[in-house]
């Protein structure tokens, strides 16, 4: 399988990657635990179908130290126990934030409080925004096919 369209040969394409990538670092350098943003790239990249990231990210998680359990119980997480309740409000906001469209009232009242009691202002900034960026990256690999399964860890920096 080939992608659709080369996103990292295009000028144009690898500029927009660029500043994508910026944006990642604020987010990766933020106090917002490590662990949670791996979960929530994982759980959104889920939902969207994009192998690329899933792939990518059960690896980076896996290679920082993340159980197998509990990377094979991300999409099952309201029945696992493996959880924290800050991780677990983190998970619905990203599946209330990427299924929008999905939900007349966008994100619920009560997924925010609940997220809002485990993350601090700036914590919550980094979450909305990863969720964001997340959603961005699966969009883009999604639209050109990109092929999963070849992403070995670090291999982008």
């Amino acid at each position: 399988m080939e992608a659709r369209l080369n996103a990292f040969g295009i000028p144009g394409v690898a500029k927009f990657l660029k500043h994508l990538n910026s944006a990642g670092k604020v987010v990766s350098d933020s106090t917002l635990p490590a662990a949670t943003q791996e979960l929530v790239k994982i759980r959104a990249s889920q939902i969207n179908g994009c192998g690329f990231c899933t792939d990518m990210h059960t690896k980076d998680a896996a290679h920082a130290g993340e159980t197998s359990v509990r990377l094979n119980l991300v999409a099952a997480w309201r029945e696992a126990t493996v959880f924290t309740d800050a991780e677990r409000a983190a998970l619905e906001l990203t599946e209330q934030g990427t299924r929008i469209a999905d939900a007349a009232g966008g994100v619920s009242d009560e997924a925010w409080a609940n997220a809002a009691k485990h993350y601090d202002e700036d914590q919550l900034a980094a979450l909305v925004s990863l969720i964001a960026l997340i959603n961005a990256y699966n969009r883009l690999n999604v639209i050109v096919q990109q092929p999963a399964g070849d992403y070995q860890p670090g291999q982008f920096g």
